[in-house]
């Protein structure tokens, strides 16, 4: 084997090893504190997001250096593996429903966290088969990327873990155990239905749009740049809401609109003229 690039290599591993330890902190969920299980909902979630940041590190990296290479490239699918398949996966069997003991309920849920981590490695898998060298032509995705997929489902566990905690803030007269348990159940009904959704969007053919490509790079006018400012600054005030709000919205926006555009090019299509009883 040829000699490797140390930084992009170590990029790498970062995404994995913040994938490990996002599964070690959803292991902790399910103790006798609430506080603590909010805190490891959150935990988990952020080092996945670590992960994604990684990820995105090591490739730039290895371009800007001229390092990329065929071994990069396998290793960076075996931890996305790990951080945007078996992590997110693993939390969601956390995040799930457990308010009443109905094992159907549960079965369920593993079925839907099973589906999820095959789908997010198939994605992976169809990636390296369709993959090419050329960088400039990473303009857009054949199904949703594995991390904004693995994004939808930390989210929902920040918010779950610290959106409690923010609302008692602003509402100190409510009861912080009601807040809790309103957030919990929000969070239980919603994660299992758009862990299947964003699973089947992954080996979807729906085409996504390369985010960092269209937002960060290349030369653009200043509105653009105070545009991505104040962006930056939402995500940070809110970050609770703002990161749920900016995956899913990624995640089931470009669909939602392929649909829409399909639509009004079927109802803008003219009638077929009939002469004479026949169409022509």
């Amino acid at each position: 084997m040829k000699k490797i690039a140390i930084v992009p290599t170590l990029l790498t591993l970062g995404n994995g090893v913040c994938g490990f330890a996002a599964i070690a902190c959803a292991s902790k969920i399910g103790g006798d504190s609430p506080g603590q299980d909010d805190f490891f909902f959150a935990a988990a979630g952020w080092l996945i997001v670590a992960a994604m940041v990684f990820d995105m590190l090591d490739g730039y990296v290895a371009r800007l250096s001229k390092t990329a290479s065929k071994f990069g490239g396998e290793l960076d699918s075996l931890c996305d593996a790990i951080s945007f398949g078996v992590a997110p996966a693993f939390l969601l069997l956390k995040m799930g429903p457990g308010w009443e003991p109905r094992p159907i309920l549960h079965q369920l849920l593993a079925g839907i966290a099973t589906l999820y981590m095959v789908c997010a490695i198939l994605r992976l898998a169809r990636f390296n088969v369709e993959n090419t060298p050329d960088a400039a032509s990473h303009k857009r995705f054949r199904g949703l990327p594995s991390p904004a997929a693995a994004g939808c489902l930390a989210s929902l566990a920040i918010l779950r873990g610290e959106l409690p905690g923010k609302l008692v803030q602003y509402w100190p007269d409510v009861e912080p155990e009601v807040v809790r348990q309103m957030v919990q159940r929000l969070v239980e009904t919603l994660a299992p239905l758009g862990a299947l959704v964003v699973a089947l969007l992954m080996v979807s053919l729906v085409s996504y749009p390369h985010v960092t490509k269209q937002v960060l790079r290349g030369r653009r006018q200043l509105g653009h740049l105070v545009q991505v400012l104040i962006a930056s600054l939402i995500i940070v005030l809110v970050r609770e809401l703002a990161l749920a709000l900016l995956f899913w919205i990624y995640s089931l926006g470009v669909p939602l609109r392929y649909m829409l555009v399909q639509s009004l090019r079927r109802e803008e299509m003219p009638a077929p003229r009939l002469h004479d009883g026949m169409p022509h």
